[in-house]
């Protein structure tokens, strides 16, 4: 159940808008959702809500395009460079239709094409900061994308959901107020709802546990590259950074005006921690694409998290790579046990020589010293 505190209206939000919704599941852009989804942004806008919008679709879109080229029949289909040519020609047919829809509530857009490693370096994440910034400050609508020219995960299908994630990293760099996930699906339900029609709707979630793991679940098409799981992915980074998500339904008529007044509609992700300063928000930014990880003893552990400690070499056991210096990487316990994620002072090869020792005989081991910590707590960022 819904807490009876209605939330506070957003000032800035990101709404990621998945494939089957952009779609209505088939080869071609559903002109008529995409011409409400959009009039229902303008109309938060008119308000004061600042959005930047997540989209898929280009690839669906291409479809079309590539149906109309003399010679298709040279691409191979079920490729990775077949699926990046429709991802090419699709992703023009996409902004050209967005652009048109907004021009008729007066609103400029601004394409994006990010990469999720975009946003792990320190610099380029600070430059797709200030530039959305930017953007926002003259009241466009950015459109951003994962860039599938040259990001092939998605699309050789190794990894699922990667706008869902993107979304829940540009929520993040943005320092959004709130995360809205609109496709297909009304929610999360706590069974398969396409095996069980009747099953329950789960419209609050505030803690992600196993029983909810459960209900989770891969895509269930061929259309879209996000499931259930991916979502939640989503929700474990933008809730641990201080965002609240909601999942829900695109094809409700005013869903996401409905969402931003605070309504029980789909299901919300409530966070329980407080808005994170910049440096720890990119640390929790980059953690899905964290390089290697360190397991740590009981006692470096106890430190970390309830002392607030750097991570010194004599409490590391064992080194997981490759990482390099200045790579973000996962701390975890002997058994496996996530603590946090942080950017690392050494490469894992320097790692693995000095795990176990004291700080005091880095230089003579190494021969170089970039301080006493293999992770400082200001480059630390716990869950």
């Amino acid at each position: 159940m819904m807490d009876n505190k209605r939330p506070k209206r957003p000032s800035r939000i990101v709404v990621k808008l998945g494939t089957n919704l952009l779609t209505g599941g088939k080869d071609a852009l559903d002109l008529e959702t995409i011409g409400s989804i959009f009039a229902q942004i303008a109309s938060v806008k008119s308000l004061g809500v600042e959005v930047l919008i997540v989209s898929s679709g280009a690839v669906a879109a291409g479809r079309e395009s590539l149906s109309r080229t003399p010679r298709k029949n040279k691409l191979q289909r079920g490729t990775v460079a077949y699926r990046q040519a429709l991802a090419a020609l699709g992703q023009p047919q996409l902004m050209m239709t967005y652009e048109q829809f907004f021009a008729n509530h007066q609103i400029e857009v601004a394409q994006a094409l990010i990469s999720r490693g975009d946003l792990q370096s320190r610099s380029r994440y600070l430059n797709v900061r200030n530039t959305l910034d930017a953007l926002l400050s003259i009241g466009a609508v950015p459109i951003i994308n994962e860039n599938d020219v040259v990001a092939v995960e998605e699309l050789a299908g190794e990894v699922y959901g990667d706008n869902d994630r993107l979304s829940a990293m540009v929520a993040n760099t943005v320092d959004a107020d709130l995360l809205i996930l609109l496709g297909d699906m009304d929610g999360l339900h706590k069974t398969d709802p396409h095996i069980d029609p009747n099953s329950e709707l789960i419209s609050q979630v505030d803690i992600i546990d196993e029983s909810i793991e459960k209900s989770a679940r891969g895509p269930h098409d061929l259309q879209g590259s996000g499931g259930m799981a991916s979502k939640l992915d989503a929700a474990r980074l933008s809730t641990d950074s201080g965002i609240p998500m909601v999942i829900a339904s695109g094809r409700i008529d005013g869903v996401i005006e409905s969402i931003c007044n605070g309504d029980e509609i789909g299901t919300r992700f409530v966070s329980n921690v407080s808005r994170r300063e910049s440096r720890k928000r990119w640390i929790l930014t980059g953690r899905t694409e964290h390089r290697g990880s360190v397991a740590v003893d009981t006692g470096a552990s106890n430190a970390l998290k309830n002392n607030g400690y750097s991570l010194l070499p004599i409490g590391i056991v064992s080194v997981s790579g490759p990482f390099e210096r200045g790579d973000i990487i996962e701390v975890t316990e002997i058994d496996g046990t996530t603590i946090g994620w942080g950017i690392a002072s050494y490469p894992s090869t320097d790692v693995e020589r000095i795990k176990g020792e004291k700080s005091n005989v880095l230089p003579d081991l190494l021969g170089h010293y970039y301080g006493a910590e293999v992770i400082h707590r200001n480059n630390l960022a716990l869950p």
